[in-house]
């Protein structure tokens, strides 16, 4: 049985006793901790001791090692993630005693009902890092936020953070039509593309999400005005438009070539100047529209300034992560053609001799609906190597391997292990290269093994 969202409501209140499974993960630790921060009694299991659990711990939460029927006696409600399925023991046992179970995204969606401002960073693209710089926006101004993002930020030292503040912000996915369950009270769309099409029948379906999700918003909506398909998503709504076209209500004006220094003007009016310290077009659009929430909730432009300039990356972000024999190594998540597109992009800009670029394609649904388009990004790289592909949470039903992009590709090397891949890294690497390792799987061990 589905439950509402709603019918949460009544489960998070003191005195209830929550049971979070799959409590360590990166999204259901912070969850643990804001329940506990609103007098909820919280408890939660998870079948790996970590130093998520141990934090949990140090909180005083009760957290169980492994999955088993009596770990939720005395749960009011349970609270899963997305990889705990309905054969987990503790559903099972749960359902048996009619203690109702709902997602990890309705609870966030309760959650945020409590805070005056709920920042909600939507979009196929850029959602870590828009958020990452929100966050480093929001601590300038001293709002004291709560911050729930899907990767690491070095400032908070964590991909979250529990504030006293009536202030939320939160990364929001729409894989699965999760963000469908939040109330923003400001929701941000930085771009809409194919993606997650082993949900997603096709754009169109993925626009209808964004449109339903954009209609949430009780306090506006900020979406990219130069994003034709974030335009046709949200034909006919009143939303603020950010972007460096001449048009939009937040304009980015006297850009310089790397796109790390311009102007924004915000209705005509100059708010800030912008200097950054991360590189690339996209950076920039992640930045107004990061600009655009901070104008819109009245955020003076002083805080906007040195906030954004101590932002140096969210993790694998293209991530620095040290050199061998003379070409430096960087890291990112990049694993779509768009995000690829960026990523070379930026890089480009960068000065290096070659770049080299190890990537691993995530999800053989993804690898076989943007086929084509990977193909087209993947010959821009002077030197290119592919990882198998990684399967993450599904099975390899068509038979779709990396090979089968490189024989397209016509050039480049096949790793059928990681190992390879460092191994090939060693041999290719020469001073004056960047090297990238590039995927959402675990490409990035490759790089990690490289500078050991």
């Amino acid at each position: 049985m589905q439950y509402n969202t709603l019918e949460l409501q009544k489960y998070i209140q003191p005195g209830k006793r929550v049971h979070l499974i799959g409590i360590g993960g990166v999204s259901m630790r912070p969850l643990g901790l804001v329940l506990q921060g609103m007098g909820v009694q919280v408890s939660g299991s998870d079948m790996n001791a970590s130093v998520s659990t141990d934090e949990l711990i140090a909180h005083g939460i009760r957290v169980e090692i492994g999955h088993r029927a009596e770990n939720i006696s005395g749960a009011d409600c349970i609270i899963r993630t997305a990889a705990v399925h309905n054969d987990n023991p503790e559903i099972g046992a749960a359902r048996a005693a009619g203690i109702p179970v709902f997602e990890r995204a309705q609870a966030w969606g309760i959650i945020m009902r409590a805070y005056k401002n709920a920042v909600c960073v939507s979009g196929t693209h850029g959602k870590t890092t828009t958020t990452s710089m929100l966050a480093h926006i929001l601590m300038q101004a001293q709002l004291d936020p709560t911050v729930m993002i899907g990767g690491y930020l070095p400032l908070l030292r964590a991909g979250h953070r529990v504030g006293q503040g009536d202030t939320i912000l939160l990364e929001s996915c729409e894989y699965c039509d999760s963000f469908l369950n939040f109330f923003p009270t400001l929701a941000v769309i930085l771009n809409v593309e194919a993606d997650h099409l082993d949900y997603f029948a096709d754009l169109d379906a993925v626009k209808r999400s964004f449109r339903s999700f954009a209609e949430l918003s009780s306090g506006g909506v900020l979406a990219n005005g130069d994003d034709p398909n974030t335009m046709q998503t949200l034909q006919g709504m009143d939303v603020v438009t950010f972007g460096f076209g001449k048009g939009n209500s937040i304009l980015g004006c006297n850009v310089s070539d790397d796109h790390r220094c311009f102007d924004v003007y915000c209705d005509g009016e100059k708010y800030c100047h912008l200097e950054l310290s991360v590189y690339g077009q996209h950076n920039a659009i992640n930045a107004l529209a990061a600009v655009a929430v901070a104008w819109k909730m009245g955020i003076p432009a002083y805080a906007v300034e040195q906030g954004l300039s101590t932002f140096r990356g969210a993790g694998r972000r293209m991530e620095f992560k040290g050199k061998f024999n003379g070409a430096d190594v960087y890291d990112d998540y990049a694993h779509h053609p768009g995000e690829l597109a960026v990523t070379i992009d930026a890089v480009r800009t960068m000065g290096y001799k070659r770049v080299i670029f190890a990537f691993q394609p995530h999800t053989y649904t993804r690898t076989k609906a943007l086929f084509d388009d990977f193909v087209v990004q993947l010959k821009r790289p002077d030197v290119l190597l592919l990882a198998e592909i990684y399967a993450a949470r599904e099975r390899n039903t068509t038979g779709i391997s990396s090979r089968d992009l490189l024989e397209k590709i016509g050039s480049g090397y096949y790793c059928a292990t990681l190992p390879e891949v460092t191994q090939k890294l060693r041999e290719l690497a020469q001073p004056g290269d960047v090297i990238l390792t590039v995927g959402a799987g675990d490409i990035y061990r490759a790089g990690e093994a490289l500078l050991k």
